[in-house]
C-alpha cells in the first residue's frame, strides 16, 4: 500500500487571501507605473480648444480638393454632405502634434431627406482612420484655428496638408 503524505501548507485560508490580495495590490502598481512611463496616465496633456476646423474635401466628380474652414457649431454644405463639427483640439508646439475634431457629418438624399453618416472624431495625423469616405465625397481633418484667417498656438506639424489633385495641364 501506498503512503500518502501530507504536505503541510505555508499559508492557512485568511493568509491565502492576505497573499493575493498583496498580489494583486503589487499587480495594480504595476500596471500604473507602465501606464505613466508610456504616457497613458499621470499628467494631463494640454490642450488647446480652438473655434475653428480646416478639413479638406474632395469631389471626386470634378477630382477638386477645396478646403473648408468651418466655426464650431456651425454647418457648412460641400455638395451633398453637411458638416458640422463641434469640437475641435491642437497641442501646443512643445508636446507631440494631435490635432482632433469631433465632427457630424450628414448625407442630403436624392429624396431630399438628411441622413446621418458619420458621427465622431477625426484625427489629422491618420486622415484615413476615420475619414468620410462617400461615394461622391471624401472629408478629412487637415487642422484646427483659434479663428478664422489665423494659425492656433499649436505647431505647425500639426496640420496635415492636404496634397493637390493632379493637374491635366501639361
Amino acid at each position: 500500500m501506498r503512503k500518502v503524505r501530507k504536505v503541510q501548507s505555508d499559508y492557512d485560508g485568511a493568509s491565502a487571501a492576505g497573499h493575493l490580495c498583496r498580489m494583486a495590490a503589487a499587480g495594480l502598481a504595476g500596471l500604473a507605473l507602465i501606464l505613466a512611463v508610456s504616457g497613458f496616465a499621470g499628467e494631463a496633456r494640454a490642450q488647446i480648444k480652438n473655434n475653428v476646423a480646416v478639413f479638406a474635401a474632395l469631389d471626386k466628380v470634378t477630382a477638386r480638393i477645396s478646403s473648408l474652414e468651418i466655426k464650431m457649431d456651425e454647418t457648412v454644405q460641400f455638395g451633398a454632405l453637411k458638416v458640422t463639427p463641434r469640437i475641435c483640439y491642437t497641442r501646443p508646439p512643445t508636446e507631440a502634434p494631435k490635432t482632433s475634431v469631433f465632427v457630424e457629418v450628414d448625407e442630403i438624399t436624392l429624396s431630399g431627406e438628411t441622413q446621418r453618416i458619420f458621427t465622431g472624431w477625426m484625427f489629422a495625423q491618420s486622415p484615413g482612420l476615420h475619414a468620410v469616405e462617400h461615394p461622391v465625397f471624401d472629408l478629412w481633418l487637415t487642422n484646427c484655428k483659434t479663428r478664422s484667417g489665423g494659425q492656433s498656438g499649436a505647431s505647425r506639424e500639426n496640420s496635415a496638408r492636404p496634397t493637390s489633385a493632379p493637374s491635366n495641364n501639361r
